[in-house]
């Protein structure tokens, strides 16, 4: 359920974070070396998985798989922020918005054809020693991603299923969280990683079947991936699309691992101009990196291809990635 107790994080010794108080909801402790895996639960917290043979739970613990359902601001995700006024408000007491740029998000990475826009924002403290990274996916629009043409009634659309920062190695723990803004009908993030891998995700059935087999996970598919393989993997999962009605293509071995890099924060999303299981959510939330900075210029901290947007095949789309640049960390390198 949700979380209204105010909450002191304290990341490191710059952090002023002992001075701060959070809004409704709290941000969650991402640690720089993670065990186990990479990954932490941020909506999916507390989530159930139904027997398949058994009733299906229709509450809010059971929370779907990773966009298969619709999903309500304030609904009771661990690292969710409620009660902003809207995505240009700062999620932490005594920070205040340092800069902000729409990026085009193109169609292929240096493309000239824009399929969205990527909010990219800085908040600081008054110290100046800490800074809160902001990205949200908006105005995911009715183009093809593969020819930057009209995408028509059944696309194809990019999906954004993970959102990836880079900078971070020199950050130590962090705190991640979101926003969902009202009526945006915004996809939260479901997990939040320390590592460069977006790892697909998929329910036991797509396009059919019962809500029991809708809210269970597809065989060897993870919530939360496992530690292993490659640091430099961008994608990981089973690079095939899904056939309505059927049973989920199993995940093999290694296909649900993320092995844990410090120098990159992964959001899981769902996000997509019109998604293949009906819904319609062209914006994310809006997600939040807790990090030391300095009082330097944040003009001057934007790196080529610190922000990586990630299409993870959850259904009917193929892997792809769109990189574009953003802000990072003062001093930090990307890759």
């Amino acid at each position: 359920m949700k979380n209204l107790t105010l909450k002191l994080v304290v990341l490191s010794a710059l952090s002023v974070a002992s001075a701060q108080t959070y809004a409704a909801g709290t941000l969650c402790s991402l640690v720089a070396a993670p065990t186990g895996s990479a990954y932490i639960n941020a909506y999916n917290s507390g989530r159930t998985i139904p027997p398949l043979a058994g009733p299906a739970t229709t509450d809010l613990l059971a929370r779907m798989t990773f966009g298969s359902t619709p999903y309500a601001a304030g609904s009771g995700g661990s690292c969710e922020i409620t009660g902003l006024a809207n995505s240009s408000t700062a999620p932490v007491a005594g920070y205040t918005l340092a800069a902000s740029t729409n990026r085009p998000l193109p169609y292929i990475t240096g493309g000239g054809t824009s399929i969205g826009t990527v909010v990219d924002r800085v908040w600081r403290n008054s110290a100046k020693t800490m800074c809160i990274f902001g990205t949200q996916v908006s105005n995911l629009t009715n183009t093809n991603h593969t020819t930057g043409g009209a995408g028509g009634t059944t696309g194809p659309y990019f999906e954004v299923n993970g959102i990836a920062r880079g900078g971070h190695s020199g950050s130590g723990a962090v705190n991640v969280g979101y926003f969902l803004p009202s009526g945006s009908n915004a996809s939260p993030a479901f997990r939040v990683g320390r590592t460069f891998t977006s790892v697909q995700h998929r329910n036991y059935i797509y396009g059919g079947g019962t809500l029991a087999e809708q809210q269970n996970n597809g065989s060897g598919y993870l919530d939360l991936p496992t530690i292993a393989g490659s640091t430099t993997l961008n994608i990981n999962g089973v690079n095939t699309a899904l056939a309505a009605n059927t049973v989920t293509p199993a995940a093999g071995a290694g296909q649900q691992d993320a092995q844990v890099n410090s120098n990159w924060v992964e959001f899981t999303v769902d996000s997509v101009y019109k998604d293949d299981d009906g819904g319609t959510n062209a914006v994310s939330a809006m997600t939040y990196i807790e990090a030391p900075c300095n009082s330097s210029a944040p003009s001057t901290w934007v790196k080529t291809g610190a922000i990586r947007l990630r299409q993870t095949a959850q259904e009917l789309a193929s892997f792809k990635e769109i990189a574009i640049d953003g802000y990072a960390p003062p001093g930090a390198t990307v890759p």
